[in-house]
């Protein structure tokens, strides 16, 4: 099943974001093709993170959750909120190299 998680960071996080990054990109990596998409969210200058999406293909919404809760980032407090949605894939084209 695919779920989004859509995190919203604290304000005037930026720092614990950088320190923590590393550490979260390792955790990403462990999920292997259980994550599908992912990324920082941008404020409208292109620059500054707001906070994150990821799609993942997880078995049910506790697996979802547990996704979530287990995030570096979240164990660092990085996020103000946290959002988990089920997503049906309808239609996905991605972008050409």
């Amino acid at each position: 099943m695919f779920f989004i998680v859509l995190t919203t960071d604290k304000p005037d996080s930026t720092q614990l974001r950088a320190d923590r990054r590393a550490v979260h990109l390792e955790y990403l990596e462990s999920f292997g093709d259980k994550l599908v998409a992912g990324g920082a969210t941008l404020s409208d200058d292109g620059e500054t993170p707001t906070g994150s999406f990821l799609l993942i293909d997880v078995e049910d919404r506790a697996a979802a959750e547990d996704f979530a809760r287990n995030d570096p980032f979240a164990q660092a407090g990085l996020f103000e909120t946290t959002e988990i949605r089920r997503w049906r894939k309808v239609y996905f084209h991605p972008p050409a190299d």
